[in-house]
């Protein structure tokens, strides 16, 4: 099964989340994300035995709950070559310092992040029509902050579908 690790956004974000991918979603073809989520680890395609191993060192991850606001927004992985959307989130620090645990708890299992950059992804893109004109509108969309706590993670499977991925909560870490 595909698996990744990740904070839920909270539902009653849903609906600016929605709004900000009406105002980026122009002059491109983008799928566009139906469920928001900061993916601290992607795992990949994991068997029912190392499955085990993830949730037990997961739940030894110790965390203080913490908030988190929306910043500002961008794209993957250049400029020039544009192939997701995403909502930044701040502060940095308290983002990184979960994402290092858990990368720390499973650093014998998976290889470690070394270019982990917090954001909710928006959208997919599969074709800009014109980049320069796509990111001057991308950076004239004033970005409201939105404030949020943060008391768990989750291990989530994803499931890819014709309609987009379905993602389902395996565990939920609370702190």
């Amino acid at each position: 099964m595909r698996l990744f690790i990740a904070v839920e956004a909270p539902k009653e974000l849903k609906e600016f989340f929605v709004k900000l991918q009406k105002q980026v979603d122009k002059g491109a073809k983008i799928n566009l994300t139906k469920e928001f989520h900061l993916t601290l680890k992607f795992l990949g395609e994991i068997d029912e035995k190392k499955l085990k191993e993830v949730k037990a060192k997961l739940k030894e991850i110790k965390h203080e709950p913490f908030k988190i606001k929306t910043s500002n927004l961008g794209v993957f992985p250049t400029e020039s070559y544009i192939k997701v959307v995403w909502m930044g989130l701040k502060p940095y620090d308290r983002i990184n310092e979960l994402q290092k645990k858990i990368d720390e708890q499973l650093k014998d299992m998976f290889p470690e992040d070394k270019r982990f950059h917090p954001h909710i992804t928006l959208g997919r893109v599969k074709f800009v029509e014109d980049k320069k004109k796509f990111i001057d509108n991308l950076k004239s969309i004033k970005v409201e902050e939105k404030e949020f706590e943060v008391k768990d993670f989750r291990l989530k499977k994803s499931t890819l579908t014709p309609e987009g991925p379905v993602y389902e909560d395996l565990e939920i870490y609370e702190f």
